[in-house]
């Protein structure tokens, strides 16, 4: 009778055991992704690991864990899961994702290529958000242009994800070698003064010290006169989130700078933004100095840049801001854009901002890459300036343009 009931409850007790361990591992994928995405991941990978004991090739699991090692830096640790996941589910595109991403953070570009491989082998073709990895594995190869092949295409074809619009036009920064264009200005004053027409003639390429490195040379007929207005741009990058703008040009003509000088920093930040910080030096009979910043944000198709410019002079300080957002249709090249603004813009470059007490301006305008090789753009706008406390001059301005790259 003992052995009978010694029997019983070594049965019963196993029945027990496998009662507690009983469990969903679905319920327990959210239990431990609610944790996770709270920050809370020591708590949320318990939970997690307790699912993993009866199901290890859980692949959403193996990809939870492992984004949470990623997410604190453990790049070692998250790699264990995260090819787990992709040996247990060589056919779902999350496990090559979550994988690429961790190798692109810890700079691990070898193998992040020898995954691309393996990945052709499974998909073909390869699932959207895999080949925007592989693009941005070419692009911290500072293969520019084959980072920009690749992405391209993705983003015609209505493809989204946080940042992509940001990571084209950094792209075309880098990417642009050797360009020449044109610009003309028409500007009338509506009987005030005569009209204004200008011209612009510029060349650019790229250096690896300098980056984009423009050359421009714009003229024009205002006031009974005619005047040469000579600039230097460069964009040097700063590391892998940043890049400088810098401007030097002077001119005879009174109605132009005598000296022009230009910088500022820009900074990519996570979720999409940009910020930018310079500073403006016009010296025209007399020296304007701006200080300037921008705030910018990606959202989908959109780019919407907000700058604040503050203007010291004679003890006194003005300020000006203006808003401006770009709708980008096939490429990051190819917009729509509106601006409307209020107070002097450092992008006046051409005229004498003291001779302004305020300005209101609306400009809307398009741009279209037609090839490869060849661009248009044309841009209208209304601006009011105050001359004095009773005097405004209205503005209507047209811009047309193009350029061609080889």
């Amino acid at each position: 009778m003992k052995k009978i009931a010694l029997i019983f409850l070594v049965v019963f007790g196993s029945f027990g055991v496998k009662a507690q361990d009983s469990f969903d591992p679905d319920e327990l994928l959210l239990q431990a992704r609610k944790l996770i995405l709270d920050g809370k991941y020591s708590e949320g990978r318990k939970i997690a690991f307790r699912a993993l004991n009866q199901y290890p090739t859980y692949a959403d699991i193996l990809i939870l864990v492992g984004r949470s090692y990623a997410w604190e830096g453990k790049n070692d640790s998250a790699s264990i899961y995260l090819d787990k996941a992709v040996l247990a589910s060589p056919t779902y595109a999350d496990a090559y994702v979550a994988s690429l991403d961790n190798l692109l953070w810890s700079d691990q570009l070898t193998e992040a290529e020898s995954l691309i491989t393996k990945a052709k082998s499974n998909f073909n073709p390869l699932p959207n958000e895999i080949a925007y990895r592989e693009s941005r594995i070419y692009y911290y190869q500072e293969k520019y242009d084959e980072a920009y092949g690749v992405v391209e295409p993705l983003f015609e074809k209505g493809f989204q994800i946080e940042g992509i619009l940001g990571y084209m036009q950094n792209l075309q920064r880098l990417r642009k070698t050797n360009a020449i264009g044109a610009t003309y200005d028409y500007d009338t004053f509506f009987g005030d003064i005569g009209i204004w027409n200008t011209w612009s003639f510029y060349g650019r390429t790229r250096t690896d010290l300098t980056g984009a490195l423009i050359a421009r040379v714009t003229q024009s007929t205002r006031f009974d006169g005619f005047g040469t207005l000579y600039e230097l741009d460069a964009y040097p990058s700063i590391g892998k989130n940043g890049y400088a703008y810098l401007n030097l040009g002077g001119s005879s003509a009174t109605f132009f700078p005598k000296l022009r000088f230009g910088a500022s920093y820009y900074h990519n930040l996570p979720k999409a933004w940009e910020i930018e910080g310079g500073y403006r030096y016009l010296g025209f009979s007399e020296a304007t100095h701006m200080i300037t910043s921008s705030v910018g944000k990606y959202v989908g198709n959109w780019w919407i840049n907000f700058r604040a410019n503050v203007i010291p002079s004679e003890g006194q300080v003005s300020t000006s801001g203006q808003l401006q957002a770009r709708y980008y249709f096939k490429t990051a090249e190819d917009f729509f854009s509106i601006q409307v603004g209020s107070g002097v813009s450092p992008d006046e470059e051409t005229r004498d901002q003291s001779q302004l007490l305020n300005s209101y301006r609306l400009r809307v305008g398009y741009q279209q890459l037609i090839s490869p090789k060849f661009m248009i753009y044309g841009f209208t706008g209304f601006s009011r300036d105050e001359l004095s406390a009773d005097k405004f001059r209205n503005n209507f301005n047209l811009s047309l343009g193009t350029e061609y790259r080889f």
